[in-house]
């Protein structure tokens, strides 16, 4: 990449580490929240479920206006937006304020991320734009690995609401930045402007766009079937203490920050088809192995579980690649805008459905976790039928070209 396009990127995966910290920080503290407010496990689940709900139905109404304007003010616009809720969390008084606050953060935070990645798109040439896309999403690991556990620090020292000011000031100085550095990124608007004011809009109708929703709900409804579960699963059936988690966890997110920006090079050097491929295909290892797993030594359920975050995170570096080239500009911002409420839709729905299959015994352990591995990888096999199907659909514009 170029020296300004790592400017971009490394600014861009700063945005994007408030939004994945923001989202990331309130499930740790539900013990205090709910003991501070007085309420059940069911309304702290809500708390947490609104900000992907939210999400979710913003990015469906971002395809009214977000290809309209241009880029960075779209982006300054939903940002003010996620501060002042972001801020509106630390100064709440009772749960519904923050339950709204939250609302309000995740419905700006999902349009957000779907502007970061057209900026990306638009300002990186097809054949870099893995690396770029690689190194944006590693923020999810740099949240877990550090991110989540300085905030639990500073909750513990100064309350629970310190968090989300830090978050909120942090946003604020990106803000400024984005701001002053950051140029107008409107290039998907000449199109638009030659053609006059009453020009047809192009259609997210075009052949083959809706198989882009279709192959990512897929990859992450295979992915989040089992992600919620892990936790209780490696506690109640593999016999780790709650105590064994935190270094768990703190070792998937440490790989995960590493090999993204890897994947992200794999992905310009091969192609993102060819290595979602690998990747989908990969992935039916540790979804088998991890659901019919015996109890083991602690480092072996570390390792398989790193091997599990690493693959199942990784593939969302190619689908995103893999989709954004395909995708005109002056439909980008729409397009990744609808793409964003399918992820958020696939996570919330495969959570539910696998919920409706697994019960828990008294002692902890979970029953029914072994067939929603077969599941998941049967949705993995489907996400490569889809994959196959979108290779052979005619592009709608060339990856040169975008």
């Amino acid at each position: 990449m170029t020296r300004q396009e790592r400017h971009l990127v490394w600014l861009l995966g700063a945005i994007q580490f408030t939004h994945t910290l923001d989202f990331m920080i309130l499930m740790p503290l539900g013990p205090e929240l709910i003991g501070q407010f007085g309420i059940s496990a069911a309304e702290f689940g809500a708390m947490v479920s609104a900000y992907t709900l939210a999400s979710a139905a913003m990015g469906l109404l971002g395809v009214l206006w977000l290809d309209r304007w241009d880029r960075k003010r779209a982006l300054l616009l939903l940002y003010t937006g996620f501060i002042a809720a972001t801020f509106s969390c630390g100064v709440a008084n009772g749960p519904t304020w923050l339950l709204l606050s939250r609302t309000v953060a995740g419905a700006c935070a999902g349009l957000m991320s779907a502007v970061v990645m057209a900026i990306l798109a638009d300002r990186v040439p097809a054949e870099r734009r893995g690396r770029a896309i690689g190194t944006v999403m590693s923020s999810y690991g740099l949240s877990a690995v550090g991110g989540v556990p300085l905030g639990l620090a500073l909750a513990n020292q100064w309350g629970w609401r310190t968090p989300f000011w830090v978050i909120s000031a942090l946003a604020g100085v990106l803000w400024l930045l984005s701001w002053r550095i950051l140029s107008a990124v409107d290039h998907h608007l000449e199109g638009a402007r030659e053609k006059g004011p009453n020009a047809p809009a192009p259609l997210l109708s075009t052949p083959g766009l809706p198989l882009g929703w279709a192959l990512t709900f897929s990859v992450v409804f295979a992915g989040f079937l089992l992600i919620p579960y892990l936790s209780t699963f490696m506690v109640g059936n593999l016999g780790l203490r709650l105590s064994d988690l935190p270094w768990i966890y703190l070792c998937g997110g440490a790989a995960t920050l590493f090999t993204s920006r890897w994947i992200g090079a794999l992905v310009d050097r091969h192609g993102p088809p060819r290595l979602l491929g690998i990747l989908l295909v990969a992935t039916l290892a540790p979804f088998l192995l991890f659901t019919h797993l015996p109890i083991i030594p602690k480092a072996g359920v570390a390792a398989l579980f790193v091997l599990f975050m690493t693959l199942t995170s990784g593939r969302a570096i190619p689908t995103i690649a893999l989709i954004t080239s395909r995708v005109p500009p002056a439909l980008r911002g729409r397009y990744l805008a609808v793409n964003m409420a399918a992820s958020d839709g696939a996570s919330g729905l495969a959570a539910w459905t696998s919920g409706l299959f697994i019960t828990t015994t008294p002692e902890g352990a979970l029953v029914g976790f072994g067939p929603m591995g077969f599941l998941a990888s049967s949705v993995s096999l489907l996400a490569l039928c889809i994959l196959w199907v979108l290779g052979r659909s005619a592009a709608p514009q060339r990856a040169a070209q975008t």
